[in-house]
């Protein structure tokens, strides 16, 4: 084991340590994941494939059956259709290098009425493969021209199949009410029984609470759906993380929030909070990966505004599990993550994907994990 491998795993452990104390007292032992570093692949911004840019890789999901991930862009139907792909990623040496990522095929999403979708139609962030092998995509949608958010199924050779209800608290009817521009549904997961899809807010609605800043997090939402029934069951609230480093200048962008959910079961998963400021140190982006704990958190289902219950609603537990800039690496925008085949040495990889912007001055960057 390499010196850099070797100190991210103490870190893991000892990170995996500390919480499992605080899962402990969730009441079921349950004990968090140690990670172990092993490689990272890059592919170029402006990669083209089958005709289309390869980019904007915003989530990613693994199918086991196949052998395959599929991996959303989020073009908004701009530079080519809104779309998906599936790749391969080689990890039979335990390691990751470039070259070991190839994309194999990809995918154009059809809107309800079977045509692609129109540009600048919808924002799409979230993938996820259901255990019935349906496809489930989540689009923030665009506040600030009253597109609403939505959740829908498709088959994985792009076709409609219908959506699940989304409240009208999170409709962006006003600059006060609904989901804020780009802070809306980034992270889309099912548990490993196939029973319920969890859907990460970036940040708060409008009417619960205020975005990140330097100064404080923000109450983002869970949701919670059953899929047998397709119904909405439930809803919690994570709190996200300050913004981590301030812009340079100080009135230049900012944003941190929560952009990736990995369920374990339906009480313990992993999350994941991007930062980015214009201007900070390295790239400006700061990744942090936390284990979640459900138990005794407070249901807010039916709730049109937290705001006046923020302080007695009791949320998720989270616990830092990995800072990435530990790795030493530059780190580009990621935003997905997915758990993938087994290891050599008998061991679960997990799989992080960087959402390069298309822009020139970033990457698509895949990074590889074992999971204990």
């Amino acid at each position: 084991m390499s010196m850099g491998k070797r100190w991210v795993a103490v870190v893991a452990v000892i990170a995996a340590v500390a919480v499992g104390a605080g899962l402990a007292d969730a009441g079921n032992g349950a004990k968090p994941p140690q990670l172990e570093f092993l490689g990272q692949a890059i592919v170029p911004s402006g990669t083209m494939f089958a005709g289309t840019t390869v980019g904007g890789l915003s989530s990613i999901t693994y199918d086991s059956a196949r052998g395959v991930f599929y991996s959303l862009s989020d073009d908004q139907s701009v530079l080519q259709p809104a779309r998906f792909y599936t790749l391969t990623v080689d990890v039979s040496d335990g390691r990751l290098d470039n070259g070991d990522v190839q994309f194999r095929g990809v995918t154009t999403l059809l809107a309800p009425g079977g045509q692609p979708y129109p540009p600048s139609s919808f924002d799409p962030e979230g993938l996820t493969l259901a255990k019935s092998g349906e496809l489930i995509v989540t689009s923030e949608g665009i506040a600030t021209r009253g597109i609403a958010p939505f959740v829908r199924r498709y088959t994985v050779d792009g076709s409609y199949l219908g959506d699940l209800p989304v409240p009208d608290a999170f409709l962006p009817t006003s600059v006060t009410h609904g989901v804020r521009q780009n802070l809306a549904f980034e992270a889309a997961a099912v548990a490993p029984n196939g029973r319920h899809l969890f859907v990460g807010m970036e940040g708060a609605l409008a009417q619960d609470g205020p975005a990140a800043s330097l100064a404080g997090g923000s109450p983002a939402r869970i949701l919670r759906y059953n899929l047998a029934s397709g119904r909405l069951d439930a809803q919690y609230v994570y709190d996200t993380d300050p913004i981590a480093e301030p812009p340079v200048p100080g009135t230049a962008f900012a944003v941190n929030g929560l952009v990736e959910l990995l369920p374990f079961n339906d009480q313990f998963m992993l999350s994941m909070e991007r930062s980015f400021s214009v201007g900070a140190p390295g790239t400006g982006n700061t990744v942090k990966l936390y284990s979640v704990a459900f138990p005794g958190a407070d249901d807010v289902d039916g709730l049109d505004s937290l705001a006046p219950v923020l302080g007695s609603v009791r949320p998720v537990q989270k616990s830092l599990l990995l800072d990435l800039r530990t790795l030493g690496l530059p780190l580009d925008n990621i935003e997905g993550m997915a758990i993938g085949p087994t290891l050599p040495d008998g061991r679960r990889s997990l799989i992080l994907v960087s959402d390069d912007n298309f822009a020139a001055t970033q990457f698509t960057q895949f990074l590889l994990f074992a999971l204990d």
